[in-house]
């Protein structure tokens, strides 16, 4: 099965979409399951013990790194979790999702668009100079 050919998991509420580096790899971008792995681990576990930021895209992860045993390569090592060689197990959101939590409250009450602004009348130097 061809990785761009399977059809995209859907991401549920929580979960991280993570696409810092995916779309310009040739890859899906990853859906981090957050509340499947926050069920059986203390936040702490991710958060502290291993460096992972308290904001989405706010972690460097490559597969460099993964490989390394950093970041999600801690866990998934093909011991005690599957290891990289499974990409779509990761690598499953729709292409060009960027990277967000998935229907965070925060997203819903921010904007999605900039607010309109009115524009200010330039005022000429030697106008304002007068004043």
């Amino acid at each position: 099965m061809s990785l761009l050919g399977a059809s995209p998991a859907r991401a549920e509420y929580g979960d991280v979409v993570i696409n810092n580096f995916s779309d310009a790899a040739g890859m899906r971008p990853v859906v981090f399951p957050h509340w499947f792995h926050r069920v059986r681990f203390r936040c702490k576990v991710c958060h502290a013990d291993l460096g992972f930021q308290f904001k989405a895209g706010g972690n460097q992860i490559n597969m460099v790194k993964i490989i390394d045993g950093q970041f999600c390569g801690a866990c998934h090592n093909g011991e005690l979790a599957w290891s990289v060689e499974n990409c779509n197990l990761c690598h499953s959101a729709k292409p060009g999702t960027g990277t967000h939590v998935h229907e965070s409250t925060l997203q819903k009450l921010a904007p999605t668009t900039p607010p309109a602004t009115t524009p200010v009348a330039a005022v000429p130097p030697a106008a304002a100079a007068k004043k």
